[in-house]
């Protein structure tokens, strides 16, 4: 191996090509022989605290992780690329599905500001990921930007989460796709399903054209990264034209009577909308992962993502206010409530306009959820948490085909068999997961430096972070339990939230400034999005917390049988893994990647 990092043809690490072997699969020490797997569960404890401890730097996400996948990806998107990838992510199933069900039975006409406080949330999100993203370019969006500041099992976690967002956000389109399908075509939504009555009801209507419709994506995904953005951005473009027709037209049709009574639910009805509709802000996330195939990511990925959400934003807050407009609240229809307004307003023949539009706008959000998703699996792969088969890029697309096959097909499997309520609401708490942890991230990055953060601001910083989350998380809770409007609890939790937000920004000095762009407002900002994110999880349901820890625990069992063990050997085989005083450096982030045996850094040794 050489002093650069850069890994030989021969070191197991970059020789793989097209090839499909078990070495492509668990090339690493602990797999060659089931003596050797014996022996490293043996050591699961010690190898389990030295991942927990290690944090990786900017510099070996950059490079050394990057240069794993054999070939480079190719650079050729723009900020014009990332702000229609962005509309394409975002504006999707969620406005033309969530909508009316929340605006029915949960929120009423407020439902306009459930959008605004997920926008909000979704917004605050998007300067924590921009300032990431424009630091550390990878493909591997939040799990590479986890890696460096909260170390690698936290990484893995929300890796995990990742993936499990991306399977279930296409699998959601995927359905509501024939849905709107079904409607164009003048048929019930459910007339294109395959209805099994021996199976349980949340699983019994099999989709086989949700199948079909991943497929073409994948086929879209793995042909080229520019195709699918000049792709994307024509469908986008037609898909604004259609939600301008349907504001200006909706408007048109307008009764302000239906305004009277605007949130009959109270207060607690607008947040609990809230937490489901953030399923339609779901998405963005997928821009930052292009950053690796971004020309100029210090320019182009703040205008791409705060320029498409601000937009998406807008759109979402005009389009509840039409619906609301147009129909008395009780009367929205919960499946298609744009088309059955237009037909309840003397205006049938919208509703193929509406219909169509929401197609092309569930199309591009599958195909940028592809493109992203991969690119996650992608960087994850390179790590060795997972199969370092899935880390190929193919040398003429310069895309991961490997990766975008496998999340494609369990997209489809999981397409073909769920009901869309039980993933919209798994869905939002993956999300939101990972949202509160990349916000949290920054906050360490910003105000954490080893070597230069005395250990008394370290112990301030750790006890302000523990009270914002502990404060964050006792509001939300009791705002998921009580069923009243009683206000007690927040006069305690919400000023400790300021208080501890207040002791880092007066207390703690900034060890790091940002180089290029940074969020502003720290740690006031990203603080507040911990405490939005955290609030708005408090608003989801207690069975899909019980499906997120199923997830959570199927995660672990993989991670320690096998994702702890191919890291572990592929940190030890690059030096990572340095005990002693080289230990105390990749405990503190100073040298992840660069530490050798004798102690001595790769630079120090040329």
């Amino acid at each position: 191996m050489g002093v650069d990092g850069v890994i030989g043809e021969d070191d197991g690490l970059r020789r793989r090509g097209c090839s499909c072997g078990k070495d492509d699969f668990l090339p690493e020490e602990s797999f060659k022989s089931w003596g050797n797997y014996v022996q490293a569960l043996k050591e699961t404890p010690n190898r389990f605290m030295n991942r927990v401890l290690t944090r990786s730097l900017d510099s070996t996400e950059l490079h050394e992780i990057k240069a794993r996948s054999q070939h480079e990806m190719k650079k050729n998107l723009s900020w014009w690329d990332l702000i229609w990838f962005g509309i394409g992510a975002v504006i999707g199933s969620g406005i033309f599905v969530l909508t009316g069900l929340q605006a029915q039975q949960v929120s009423g006409p407020a439902v306009v500001l459930s959008f605004v406080v997920s926008g909000v949330s979704a917004m605050l999100s998007v300067f924590c990921y921009t300032e990431f993203a424009v630091e550390i370019p990878v493909a591997g969006g939040s799990f590479a930007y986890l890696r460096v500041e909260l170390g690698d099992f936290i990484a893995y976690i929300a890796a995990g989460n990742i993936l499990l967002e991306y399977v279930i956000g296409g699998a959601a389109v995927a359905r509501s796709w024939t849905s709107y399908f079904a409607t164009l075509c003048n048929h019930d939504s459910d007339d294109f399903v395959i209805i099994v009555h021996s199976m349980p009801d949340d699983y019994s209507k099999l989709d086989p054209i949700a199948v079909v419709v991943v497929c073409v994506i994948c086929v879209l995904a793995v042909l080229s990264t520019k195709g699918s953005s000049r792709f994307n951005y024509i469908a986008s473009i037609i898909h604004v034209i259609v939600i301008l027709f349907i504001i200006i037209a909706g408007f048109t049709k307008a009764d302000t009577k239906n305004y009277s009574t605007f949130a009959p639910f109270g207060v607690r009805g607008i947040f609990k909308s809230s937490a489901v509709l953030f399923f339609a802000y779901v998405g963005f996330d997928a821009v930052s992962t292009m950053a690796e195939e971004t020309k100029n990511p210090a320019r182009d990925i703040p205008i791409g993502l705060v320029g498409s959400m601000a937009i998406t934003t807008a759109a979402y807050c005009l389009l509840s206010v039409v619906l609301c407009l147009m129909q008395p609240y009780p009367k929205i229809d919960k499946d298609a409530p744009f088309s059955v307004a237009f037909e309840a307003v003397g205006m049938s023949w919208a509703k193929y306009v509406v219909a169509a539009g929401a197609l092309k706008g569930m199309t591009t959000v599958l195909l940028v959820g592809a493109v992203g998703q991969a690119r996650y699996l992608t960087h994850i792969a390179r790590t060795h948490m997972l199969p370092p088969w899935l880390a190929q890029i193919h040398p003429k697309t310069g895309t991961p085909i490997n990766a975008t096959i496998v999340m494609l097909i369990a997209t489809a499997i999981i397409a073909f068999f769920t009901d869309l309520k039980i993933l919209a609401d798994l869905l939002s708490i993956s999300t939101l997961f990972i949202f509160l942890l990349v916000a949290l991230a920054l906050i360490v990055r910003r105000y954490y430096v080893s070597g230069e953060t005395s250990t008394t601001d370290r112990i301030i910083l750790i006890t302000c972070l523990i009270l914002i989350l502990g404060s964050s998380i006792a509001t939300a809770t009791y705002w998921g339990v009580s069923e009243n409007n009683d206000w007690v609890a927040y006069v305690i939790t919400m000023p400790i939230w300021f208080l501890a937000t207040a002791g880092i920004a007066v207390f703690i000095p900034q060890a790091r400034k940002p180089k290029v762009w940074g969020v502003p407002l720290v740690p006031w900002l990203p603080s507040l999005s911990i405490a939005i994110n955290i609030f708005l999880l408090g608003s989801i349901n207690g069975a899909s917390f019980k499906r997120f820890g199923i997830w959570t625990c199927v995660l672990l069992l993989y991670y320690f049988f096998f994702g702890l063990h191919a890291s572990y050997d592929t940190a030890k085989e690059l030096g990572e893994n340095r005990i002693g005083d080289g230990w105390k450096r990749v405990e503190e982030g100073q040298s992840v990647s660069t530490v050798t045996a004798s102690g001595v850094s790769l630079d120090e040794a040329k």
